[in-house]
């Protein structure tokens, strides 16, 4: 069923897009993330403009990330105040992030950011998660049960002011930490359509020492009202925001989050971890050899400029 889509200006399947929502979905579940790290270039593949895509999946995002939210309250793994501190920073990035999106925009240089910033957030944080889970792994074999050192992250973190203890991470550390990571992640989810999970979740377990268990729901919280804010900005600044494909988009991710948080708990943290950063390794390396071979139309690239 071919349905016209008025702001990006192409015709989609609908079944297709719902069942892109839900794929989404359930990666938010399992994981912790937005899923935008893979929705947004496979929008790029079936035709979607990049400035739409990011705009609109960030709708999404939001609402995916709301049913996943839900699940892990009632299990009781969302740490609320290391996720409003996270928030904070969230949103001045969110705002910075749409200024540096606008600016791209208006000099018709956008769409290769977009896709330069995939490539490479992509490439060095897949290939991080994947080292690090296969060693995880090993160490679970030859030793049995295996708890992630934490040691190592009691250096300059822990010798920073402003500190809060966070009862249900059992964590006591500065505020800088997460407010940056928070920020970081703001930006991203601006101008990547990204709810930024796939940087969040690495930060909070190995930047900040959280528990695998609590940092999954604690991503999602912070996600909703991040990347909310985002899509607010850009639909008022960019009109970017494809409305139509949004609520396509969002049912399926809905629907799908609540299963992708059943399935989670089946599984175990490192082989989590291993799936979701070959999942990363994936897009960037499709995203990469896009970039790589020759357009079908050689002159699209500098269409904006000319206005």
């Amino acid at each position: 069923m071919q349905i016209y889509l008025p702001i990006a200006e192409v015709s989609v399947n609908a079944f297709l897009l719902l069942g892109l929502g839900g794929l989404v979905g359930i990666l938010s579940g399992m994981f912790g993330v937005g899923g935008g790290f893979l929705m947004t270039p496979l929008l790029f593949f079936i035709g979607i403009p990049p400035a739409v895509a990011v705009a609109t999946e960030a709708n999404q995002i939001v609402a995916s990330s709301f049913s996943g939210v839900l699940a892990h309250l009632r299990r009781k793994t969302v740490d609320l105040k290391m996720g409003l501190v996270l928030l904070i920073g969230g949103l001045i990035g969110a705002a910075l992030g749409v200024q540096i999106f606008n600016i791209l925009k208006s000099q018709g240089q956008v769409d290769l950011l977009v896709r330069l910033c995939y490539v490479v957030f992509l490439g060095i944080i897949g290939a991080l998660m994947f080292v690090e889970s296969l060693n995880a792994i090993r160490r679970a074999r030859k030793a049995g049960p295996v708890t992630v050192p934490k040691r190592k992250h009691r250096g300059w973190i822990h010798a920073l002011p402003f500190k809060i203890r966070f009862r249900t991470s059992g964590l006591y550390l500065s505020v800088i930490p997460p407010l940056l990571v928070g920020l970081f992640v703001g930006i991203l989810s601006a101008i990547m359509g990204v709810g930024g999970g796939f940087i969040m979740v690495p930060a909070m377990i190995y930047l900040l020492g959280m528990p695998t268990k609590v940092v999954v729901g604690t991503s999602l919280f912070q996600i909703i009202f991040v990347t909310g804010f985002a899509t607010l900005l850009h639909a008022t600044t960019n009109y970017t925001v494809d409305m139509v494909m949004a609520v396509l988009l969002l049912v399926g991710g809905v629907i799908g989050a609540q299963i992708g948080a059943r399935i989670g708990v089946y599984l175990k943290a490192e082989q989590l971890r291993i799936l979701l950063a070959l999942m990363v390794l994936l897009v960037c390396g499709k995203l990469g050899f896009d970039l790589v071979v020759q357009p079908a139309e050689l002159f699209s690239l500098g269409t904006e400029g000319g206005h």
